[in-house]
C-alpha cells in the first residue's frame, strides 16, 4: 500500500488511527499495540500477502536470537558465535531474494549459460534486514531492553517506517511507545504531523513525479541507443536528481508525519542534502539513518580512521561500495557507491591541505559530483550510464533547433560541436517553469524539519545543528491551515496517477 494512494489516505490511515486511540482509551495499551501490529502487517501484506510468512518467520527468529544474546549467563564465545550466525542468516536471506539474479547474470556475462531465477523481491527487505541486524548487535552488546514479542514486532513493523525507513533502533522507538502518556491523543502533534504528511505528499506527487516525467523518457531513449547531446543529458540527469530528492524527501516527511500522529518521533532521515558544501556533509544530510548504520556497524568495526590514512580510505571505499550494493542488485549501484567512496577519500585528503573554498563554490562542486554519480544510480546498465556521461561531457555535441543563431555561433566560437537538433529529447519537456521552481526549492528552500519547528523528528546525528529554524515555523492558525489545505487539494488531484516511491525497490 502506497502512502500516495486513495486507499491509504482515505481509509487505512484514518481507520488505523481512530481504532488505535479508541483501544488505548477503552481496552488498554497492549490491546492497542496488538491492533497497530496487525494493521502494520496488513499494510505490508497489501503488496503481496505471501511475504507476510517471511516477515513473521524472520521476526520470530531474530527475536529468539536477540533474547538469547542478551542473557548474561551465556558464555562470551557462544554469544559471539550466535551473533555471527544471526547476522549470517539475515544476510543469506537478503542475498537470496535480492542478489541471486545478479549472481547468475554475472556468471552468464563471464561465459556461463545459467537460467536466471525470477525471484520477486519482498518490499523493504533491505531496510528491515539492517534494522534486525542492528537489534542483534545491540543485544550482543547488552544495550537492549527485553521487550515481549509484541513490542519487538511493533518496533520492527511499525508501518510508517517499515518499507523505506528510516532505519530505527529499539532505543529510538520502544521507549516512546512505553511512555505513561503514550496512549493519550496529543492534538498539537496530530495537527503538525498531518501538516507534515501533506507537505510530503505534495512533494511526492507534484514535484518528484513531474521530474520523473522529464527524466524517464530521456533515460529510456538512451537505453534504446539514442546518443544524448549536452543539454539533453544534463536535463535528464538533473531532473532525476530532483526526482529522487523530492521522492525520498517526501516519503521521509510523510513517514515522520504519520508517526507523529501516533505520538511517535521517528529519526530525521533527510535534511536538505543539496545544500551541502562537501560530500561528507552530503552524507550527514542524505539518508541519515543509513549513514549512521554504515558508520556504527561497518565503518567503525573495520577500524574507521584509527589505523592510518590508507586504512581509513580503504574502509571508506569498502563501506560505500557495500552501501551502494545495498541499494540494488546491479553493478551500476556498486559503481555509484564506489564513486561516493572515492569522493569521500578526496574530501578527507583535501581537508589535510588546510585550503578552504568559498561555500558557494564548494556547494557547486559537491552538487555536480552528486549529479554525475546519480547517473549510475538511475541507469539500467553501464552502457546507458556511459552514454549519458558522454553527453554530459559534450562528447556528443550540442544540438540546437537553430544552430545558426546567436547562441549556436557563440558556442561554435568556443570550440564546441553544435549541430541541428537530432533526437529532440529536449522537446519532451514542457515543464520548464516547474523544473526551475523545483530546482530552486532544492537548493535554497527551507526544510520541512525547520518549517515544523523541529518538533516532530529526532535529530540523531546533529544534521540540523547550527542551522537556523525557518521564520515561517508551523503553528495552528489560518495561514498554515490555508496553505496545507491548498497543498492537500492539489496533491489529491494527482492521486489518480499512482507511482511507487523510488526507495520501495530497495
Amino acid at each position: 500500500m502506497l502512502f500516495s494512494s486513495w486507499m491509504f489516505v482515505g481509509l487505512f490511515l484514518p481507520v488505523t488511527w481512530c481504532v488505535y486511540y479508541a483501544l488505548q482509551a477503552r481496552a488498554g495499551r497492549e490491546v492497542a499495540f496488538t491492533w497497530l501490529f496487525a494493521a502494520s502487517l496488513f499494510f505490508y501484506g497489501w503488496f503481496k500477502p505471501v511475504y507476510l510468512v517471511i516477515v513473521l518467520l524472520s521476526l520470530a527468529f531474530n527475536y529468539a536470537v536477540g533474547m538469547t544474546l542478551s542473557r548474561r549467563r551465556m558464555g562470551r564465545v557462544k554469544r559471539r558465535n550466535l551473533l555471527i550466525f544471526g547476522i549470517a542468516a539475515n544476510l543469506a536471506a537478503l542475498f537470496y531474494y535480492k542478489y541471486t539474479g545478479l549472481f547468475f547474470r554475472t556468471l552468464n556475462m563471464a561465459g556461463g549459460e545459467y537460467t536466471v531465477p525470477d525471484i520477486l523481491l519482498p518490499l523493504g527487505i533491505s531496510f528491515f534486514t539492517f534494522q534486525k541486524i542492528a537489534w542483534l548487535v545491540d543485544s550482543y552488546r547488552r544495550e537492549t531492553e527485553e521487550p515481549n514479542f509484541l513490542h519487538y514486532g511493533l518496533f520492527i513493523t511499525f508501518f510508517p517506517q517499515l518499507i523505506a525507513g528510516p532505519i530505527v533502533h529499539h532505543r529510538d522507538i520502544i521507549p516512546q511507545f512505553m511512555k505513561r502518556d503514550a496512549g493519550r491523543v496529543q492534538w498539537n502533534m496530530v495537527a503538525a504531523g498531518f501538516s507534515l504528511f501533506i507537505i510530503g505528499l505534495f512533494k511526492k506527487v507534484c514535484m518528484a513525479d513531474n521530474m520523473g516525467e522529464i527524466a524517464d523518457p530521456i533515460f529510456a531513449a538512451v537505453a534504446r541507443g539514442a546518443a544524448p547531446d549536452f543539454f539533453e543529458s544534463w536535463l535528464g540527469s538533473v531532473a532525476y536528481s530532483l526526482q529522487i530528492y523530492f521522492d525520498f524527501s517526501g516519503y521521509s516527511e510523510m513517514a515522520i508525519g504519520i508517526a507523529a500522529m501516533f505520538g511517535i518521533q521517528l529519526p530525521l532521515n533527510f535534511y536538505a542534502p543539496y545544500k551541502s558544501a562537501s560530500i561528507t556533509e552530503f552524507w550527514r544530510r542524505w539518508h541519515i539513518t543509513l549513514s549512521r548504520f554504515l558508520r556504527d556497524y561497518l565503518y567503525i568495526p573495520l577500524g574507521g580512521n584509527r589505523r592510518g590514512s590508507l586504512r581509513r580510505y580503504t574502509n571508506l571505499l569498502l563501506t560505500m561500495l557495500l552501501g551502494g550494493l545495498w541499494h540494488g542488485a546491479n553493478w551500476t549501484f556498486l559503481v555509484w557507491g564506489g564513486l561516493h567512496g572515492i569522493f569521500l577519500g578526496i574530501h578527507h585528503a583535501w581537508e589535510k591541505t588546510g585550503i578552504t573554498l568559498p561555500r558557494g563554490l564548494a556547494r557547486a562542486i559537491t552538487l555536480v559530483a552528486v549529479i554525475c554519480a546519480w547517473v549510475f544510480f538511475r541507469a539500467d546498465s553501464m552502457e546507458t550510464a556511459q552514454s549519458m556521461l558522454r553527453g554530459m561531457a559534450n562528447m556528443n555535441g550540442i544540438a540546437l533547433r537553430n544552430p545558426s543563431g546567436g547562441l549556436g555561433t557563440a558556442l561554435s566560437h568556443l570550440g564546441l560541436n553544435v549541430a541541428q537538433t537530432g533526437s529532440k529529447l529536449l522537446q519532451l519537456s514542457d515543464r520548464w517553469l516547474l523544473f526551475w521552481a523545483v530546482f530552486a526549492v532544492a537548493l535554497f528552500g527551507p526544510t520541512a524539519h525547520d518549517l515544523m519547528g523541529r518538533r516532530l523528528a529526532l535529530d540523531i546525528t546533529g544534521a540540523a545543528k547550527g542551522d537556523k529554524p525557518s521564520r515561517y515555523t508551523w503553528q495552528p492558525g489560518f495561514a498554515w491551515g490555508a496553505a496545507v489545505a491548498v497543498m492537500g487539494t492539489v496533491a489529491l488531484l494527482f492521486l489518480t496517477r499512482v507511482n511507487a516511491f523510488i526507495y520501495f525497490q530497495f
